[in-house]
């Protein structure tokens, strides 16, 4: 990834990003502010008590609207102030086992969030370009071997994947009812981990709490297979996807899934036992079902298409990724500068 390119290209740039004050969200704000974007984010208060957006302070370095992706007339209001150039859509109900206990918020958020933000794009006249964001969840699991690519058919299986695939269909009909000439994309990432994410019920966030606090962490589903990677990896591509599309719409736009290489779709209990090694004494783990809702239990990504157009690969195994992990975790809780950590994190990344 050309750092340089980026910041050229995002440099004194509207960009309205949504779902700003989430674990990905964060990252990708810090990464657009050092690239020098007006950026403008749009989203709830953060989901947790801790969390990333208020330890980085990134409030005080952008336009951070708080508002929810379901309120048109907001979002409208917003789009009309700001008249984004470039806009990534991230907000989203993003929890598996939260979309089983609160279906209809999760629809709503993820379905008609994604008609929201479509809308606005219609009746821009700024938008040069535009990213939806979804989930590697968004297809029709048949627990195979091989990796899902962009022509298999999207119906996921619980609320959460099912509204994803929905916010893909949305995104597909105002493409080709309204938006033919503007450039639009999908990108359907794979399991992202690494330092500041907080939220219940995801593995990594869970082992820092046990291992904090001195109990082991459970793990429910040990088999389970996931194309887990670090956060950086899909978010650096992202951007790439926005300025290239925006520069090329014909060569650039479409679907892409974005994940690890296949060694790196590993189980549960061996990302665990990879955290162990990481984190070192004080940490432990031990396997107990909650007999909890139905989780898909294979889940693999072919990235060819994504590799072929932009020469993408990427550039962290999944031991990589929990090293990093472990490493802004840790500088956190010894009360370390956690900006600084971060943009470190961000530059060793790109020099790698």
């Amino acid at each position: 990834m050309n750092f340089e390119e980026l910041k050229k290209f995002y440099n004194g740039k509207r960009v309205l990003l949504t779902g700003h004050t989430g674990f990905k969200g964060s990252w990708l704000s810090k990464i657009l502010i050092m690239c020098g974007a007006k950026l403008t984010g749009y989203a709830l208060n953060p989901p947790t008590d801790t969390n990333i957006f208020d330890i980085l302070g990134l409030e005080a370095e952008m336009n951070s609207v708080i508002g929810d992706i379901r309120d048109l007339e907001h979002l409208k209001k917003v789009f009309d102030e700001v008249e984004p150039e470039y806009v990534i859509h991230m907000a989203a109900q993003p929890i598996v086992r939260d979309s089983y206990e609160r279906p209809v918020y999760t629809y709503e958020t993820n379905v008609m969030g994604t008609v929201n933000i479509m809308e606005c794009v219609r009746l821009s006249k700024s938008v040069k370009s535009f990213l939806n964001v979804t989930t590697d969840k968004v297809y029709e699991n048949k627990e195979q071997d091989k990796g899902y690519v962009e022509t298999d058919f999207l119906d996921g299986y619980d609320p959460y994947s099912n509204s994803k695939s929905c916010s893909e269909l949305v995104t597909h009909s105002y493409k080709k009812s309204f938006l033919a000439d503007l450039p639009v994309s999908t990108a359907r990432a794979g399991n992202v981990i690494g330092g500041g994410d907080f939220a219940k019920d995801r593995i990594i966030p869970d082992c820092v709490r046990a291992a904090i606090s001195g109990k082991p962490v459970i793990i429910r589903n040990p088999s389970s297979i996931r194309p887990f990677q670090h956060v950086l990896e899909p978010l650096f591509i992202y951007l790439d996807i926005v300025m290239r599309q925006a520069k090329d719409r014909e060569r650039y736009e479409g679907y892409y899934n974005v994940g690890p290489d296949d060694s790196d779709c590993v189980n549960a209990k061996a990302l665990v036992e990879s955290f162990k090694r990481a984190w070192g004494e004080g940490f432990d783990f031990k396997i107990q079902s909650d007999g909890g809702p139905h989780e898909a239990g294979f889940l693999k990504l072919n990235c060819d298409k994504l590799k072929k157009i932009y020469g993408w690969k990427p550039v962290l195994n999944v031991h990589d990724a929990i090293d990093l992990s472990v490493e802004w975790y840790k500088a956190w809780s010894n009360g370390e500068d956690m900006d600084a950590v971060t943009q470190k994190q961000i530059i060793e990344y790109l020099n790698r």
